[in-house]
């Protein structure tokens, strides 16, 4: 399961971005035999929402095991991520370690 953010815009560049929530920008799409079965793949990406009802096919619930963050390899990018959300639980990077805390 990729997501795709929004193109930034020249005024964006350089600086902190806002917050941006994944469930309503940018796109989808999942790897392997998922994104054959489901219609969301690297060719024909899909919403955050399309993508669930396309997962939402009376079998096993997907589960997250791992997730990764990753800029591509065509320019040098220097960030942070900050604030991750994943489902009920908000993960802040921190100094000194990741705080967990509930989403409200």
């Amino acid at each position: 399961m990729v997501w795709n953010p929004p193109p930034l815009t020249t005024s964006q560049l350089n600086r902190w971005s806002p917050y941006l929530d994944a469930t309503t920008t940018g796109t989808w799409f999942l790897t392997g035999s998922a994104g054959t079965t489901t219609g969301c793949n690297l060719t024909t990406q899909c919403t955050f929402q399309d993508l669930l009802s396309a997962l939402n096919d009376g079998g096993a619930a997907p589960v997250i095991y791992t997730a990764g963050v990753s800029k591509g390899r065509d320019d040098m990018w220097i960030g942070a991520v900050d604030g991750l959300r994943i489902n009920r639980f908000v993960y802040d990077f921190e100094a000194d370690g990741v705080r967990i805390r509930r989403a409200l």
